[in-house]
């Protein structure tokens, strides 16, 4: 019988989500095409699913130059050796850093944009290309809050996510009827990862345990997107841990509900009797 194979782009430590997204798919019996930019970080990942039992290979991959992931999508969908093609494909690549809007430079904001959109638009699209003659096959993309408002210090970003976040949309009513499952994960927290400990460690003391998105349970989510019946597929999904105080979506719940405002004081002007004025 063949194995399945998963592809994750944006794998960096250990104790990270690309990783734990990594270990998740092979606990199912995936052979999982482990992508990032850092040679002696993926291989570490490879090694300890093998070490487990699983069955994982190193590719080094910049998402964000279009030879890479030409070549790394051509592998997994003839991945040789008995297993089948990708069925699953996530693009997690991203980086994030607060900066003075005054103080961005030009250069600076476009590599956030490129790692962040960009390199999500290559991924879909060469997975699109090879997905959709197939019929099947899912494709979760990493996102985050900051796809749904802005804030101070954070432009690059959330204009990189935004972006992201219009891809998966798009894809997902392009390619759902095709067969393709599109998938965007919202991450409204910080993630109890190496990234934020060494850079942030002041955040997590603060907030402790509670108050961070565990990485191995984003990774059961995200699996349980790819295990989802087509009568009722997921297209947004926000996760945040049970002590957040839902920051990520005030300016979307008040864009809304003043949007429904408005709308009710039109309707209810239209609906005015118009009583003829004598002469």
């Amino acid at each position: 019988m063949s194995a399945p194979t998963a592809v994750v782009i944006g794998v960096g430590a250990e104790r990270g989500l690309g990783a734990a997204l990594c270990r998740r798919f092979a606990r199912e019996g995936y052979h999982v095409f482990v992508a990032g930019r850092t040679r002696e970080k993926i291989e570490q990942v490879a090694r300890t699913i093998a070490g487990a039992g699983g069955s994982a290979e190193a590719v080094m991959t910049d998402a964000a130059r279009e030879e890479d992931v030409v070549r790394l999508l051509d592998r997994a969908l003839s991945p040789g050796g008995g297993r089948e093609p990708a069925d699953l494909v996530v693009f997690n690549a991203g980086n994030n850093q607060k900066i003075d809007f005054r103080e961005l430079s030009a250069q600076v904001f476009e590599d956030f944009w490129r790692v962040g959109c960009f390199a999500g638009f290559l991924v879909g699209r060469e997975a699109a290309r090879r997905l959709v003659p197939l019929g099947r096959g899912t494709v979760i993309f990493t996102g985050a809050s900051a796809s749904l408002r802005g804030k101070p210090g954070y432009a690059h970003f959330a204009a990189a996510k935004a972006g992201l976040r219009a891809i998966a949309q798009s894809m997902a009513r392009e390619y759902g009827p095709q067969g393709i499952h599109v998938a965007h994960v919202v991450i409204d927290g910080g993630i109890d990862g190496d990234r934020l400990r060494k850079a942030r460690p002041q955040i997590v003391a603060e907030r402790g345990e509670d108050g961070l998105l565990g990485v191995d349970a984003i990774a059961e989510a995200f699996w349980q997107i790819h295990r989802q019946q087509r009568s009722a597929w997921t297209l947004e999904l926000d996760l945040r841990p049970f002590r957040n105080t839902w920051a990520g979506l005030k300016e979307k719940s008040h864009s809304s509900a003043a949007a429904l405002a408005a709308s009710a004081l039109r309707q209810r002007g239209s609906s005015r009797v118009k009583v003829p004025t004598s002469s």
